[in-house]
């Protein structure tokens, strides 16, 4: 049975003496085209990378803009005044300095930050996060409470600062959407809950876990006020009216933002005119802008640490994931470390001015841009209705209801709740509903801090069993073609004698070498026991590595392939290695691995190397036919292949041939690859 000479594409090593060099050559490349975009760039252009602002200012359009930013950032500011309030209250703050976070940061970050609908100020995570870690060092109502909350400003300030600069936003990447959507559930059923005291007439434990609070309100049970509770359930019902009509009717989308403005006014009016004596109002809140002051109670910094990092990596997720998705609806670049800095500078420079840990709002930000909203001036504007708020409005904001700012909190976070992930979790994917389910139930339970390092252990736990884990695909020929495909998403596809074609899908690196060995062996025994063509032969004698997904390697992966070389060598199998991109060829040509394995065994394509080791099949079985030998078919195939082997290495035209340098271009050109078989069929 005759066999053609083979066509397959040359595959070109790399020079390993100039490997060193290449990696320099890449490092100095490197700093040239740095040294050259420096160069490049004029002087707006570097006023623009520490100034974001300068970016919109030079192309304001004035007559298309101004309006539609007018108009939003009104609309934020009369949203953020009751909110402010109403968070800085859920932090056990005084309400004067919700609006304090509300003023300063704003006019700061609309000059660092790079993105134009955002909004910042007072959050009910971070509120919660406050409260949460303050009130179990000192009472809510001791003065070091509130220079705490101030230094916890500064802090994470820095924190940002320092992870814009040094471009570490990447590392929030590792906590999936699962553990955020587990976590901030979790978050806004304890927020609802810890603002029940205002609506039921009595105090309950403060605390980020469920079963304290639960307990508290059950025991305090004999305390009910009814006045409190059903004004506060009236302005709750008329928020989320409001809310519900914003956002199912584009006519009424004004609604949404002046929900939390209703809820004041008419608590307001209600405490004016019947001055119910069982429901506590705000009282007296100081008139006028904050003054400058540095930041007190750096003794208790170590305690504030881990509280830092979680509000830290809060504001990154809300933040630059709302910034990120505003930018692209809007058709701008948004550089996300430079958000981040944006941020820690609001932060930083808030601190000295009486606030506490600010961040994006998602529903200040989204009316933001329902309302049209163009450039930072909207922010600006903004600023503009806090500090006039705080220099004339305060006298009357002594007389709104505490029920009432609880009511906008409740309904603040009620969106929060984000059920409908978990229902779509479940029906997607298992894993990810554990995660979110895991995440959630510690979060509710023991508290928010142990919440998000179990989810985000548990998010990292799945990443790396998924790296150390890594799909390998066993590859079958589609029929009529020269591609290769996983025989489990493909049925149709088929695999030949003596052949074993896997495909690694990632990088191989030392924590998944022992899964793809133990993978590569199972391969070995289960895939000779399928549906194959081609010379019926007794055993494996080739694997082929498809390694083009297979991004880097290091060197306990290169440790590893040659301790499979040696393996397979012993039993008389040899390793073909199909299109390694060119950093894993590097290595392994300076490993000594291309050398070990063979130059002729690496290809460009799989359908090169499958030729190549089904003609060696071909001839192991005519030579064993021819043989007659009355050894047994296993012997007698082994020697033949080493002879084989042997003759593959010292045979000069057949290396040629094989790796296509001699085919003249014509030969290659008028080739059918769709049609070209692989074997020469009996005549």
């Amino acid at each position: 049975m005759p066999t053609r000479s083979v066509k397959i594409m040359q595959l070109q090593h790399p020079d390993t003496t100039s490997y060193g060099s290449s990696g320099a050559g890449y490092s100095s490349s490197w700093f040239s085209r740095l040294r050259e975009k420096m160069k490049e760039m004029t002087f707006f252009n570097w006023v623009e990378m520490f100034l974001p602002c300068c970016r919109w200012i030079r192309t304001y359009k004035w007559r298309e803009y101004l309006q539609v930013d007018l108009m939003a950032g009104t609309t934020v500011g009369i949203m953020l005044v009751p909110q402010a309030m109403s968070y800085a209250k859920l932090a056990g703050l005084q309400p004067i300095y919700g609006l304090y976070s509300g003023f300063v940061p704003i006019f700061i970050y609309a000059i660092f930050g790079s993105s134009r609908q955002i909004s910042i100020g007072p959050a009910a995570l971070t509120s919660l996060l406050v409260s949460n870690v303050l009130g179990k060092i000192v009472d809510s109502s001791d003065a070091l409470y509130t220079e705490l909350a101030i230094v916890l400003t500064l802090m994470v300030g820095i924190l940002e600062c320092i992870m814009g600069l040094l471009r570490l936003g990447w590392l929030i990447r590792f906590i999936s959407h699962s553990v955020i959507s587990g976590f901030t559930t979790a978050s806004a059923i304890v927020i609802g809950l810890s603002q029940a005291k205002y609506f039921l007439g009595y105090e309950i434990d403060r605390s980020s876990e469920i079963v304290p609070i639960i307990k508290s309100i059950i025991s305090g049970a004999d305390k009910f006020s009814w006045p409190p509770f059903v004004m506060g359930s009236i302005i709750l019902a008329i928020l989320q009216t409001m809310k519900h009509l914003g956002k199912s009717r584009k006519h009424l989308k004004f609604l949404r933002a002046m929900g939390p403005l209703t809820a004041v006014i008419l608590g307001t009016s209600s405490a004016k005119i019947y001055h119910p004596s069982s429901i506590t109002l705000v009282g007296d809140i100081p008139q006028g802008l904050p003054s400058f002051s540095i930041p007190k109670g750096f003794k208790h910094a170590k305690s504030l640490i881990p509280t830092t990092l979680v509000i830290t990596g809060v504001a990154i997720l809300e933040s630059v994931g709302i910034a990120k998705a505003l930018a692209a609806k809007n058709g701008y670049e948004l550089d996300s470390n430079q958000e981040l800095f944006g941020l820690g500078a609001a932060n930083v420079l808030g601190s000295f001015f009486s606030a506490y840990p600010t961040t994006g709002s998602f529903s200040r930000s989204a009316v933001n841009r329902e309302n049209g909203a163009k450039t930072g001036l909207a922010g600006v504007i903004t600023g503009i209705v806090m500090c006039c708020a705080l220099l004339f409005l305060t006298p009357v904001f002594e007389y709104i209801p505490l029920c009432a700012l609880a009511a906008i909190v409740i309904s603040a976070v009620i969106s929060l709740v984000d059920y409908e992930e978990a229902i779509f979790l479940w029906r997607v994917g298992k894993k990810d509903f554990l995660l979110w389910t895991i995440t959630a139930i510690t979060t509710l339970f023991f508290g928010i801090e142990i919440g998000v390092l179990i989810g985000v252990g548990f998010s990292l736990a799945f990443v790396i069993h998924e790296s150390a884990n890594p799909h390998i695909a066993v590859l079958g020929r589609l029929p009529g073609t020269t591609v290769y495909r996983n025989i489990q998403q493909y049925p149709e596809a088929y695999t030949y004698n003596g052949i074993v074609i896997v495909r690694i899908d990632s990088p191989i690196y030392f924590a998944n070498t022992s899964y793809i060995k133990d993978r590569l062996r199972e391969y070995e025994i289960v895939v000779d026991k399928l549906t194959r063509r081609g010379p019926q032969v007794g055993r494996i004698y080739f694997v082929v590595l498809e390694m083009s997904p297979v991004t880097y390697i290091d060197t306990g992966a290169v440790q590893a392939l040659k301790e499979l070389h040696h393996e397979y060598k012993s039993r008389h199998i040899q390793i073909a290695i199909s299109n390694p991109n060119r950093n894993v060829l590097l290595m392994l040509s300076k490993s000594g691995v291309v050398e070990l394995i063979g130059k002729e065994w690496y290809f460009v394509r799989v359908h090169d190397a499958v030729q190549v080791c089904l003609q060696h099949v071909e001839r192991i079985k005519e030579d064993h036919m021819a043989s007659g030998s009355d050894s047994s078919p296993e012997e007698t195939e082994s020697s033949l292949f080493k002879s084989l082997l042997k003759q593959r290495g010292e045979d000069s035209s057949v290396a040629e041939l094989e790796s296509g340098t001699n085919n003249k271009p014509s030969d290659l050109k008028h080739s059918d690859p769709l049609s070209e078989p692989l074997l020469f069929q009996k005549s």
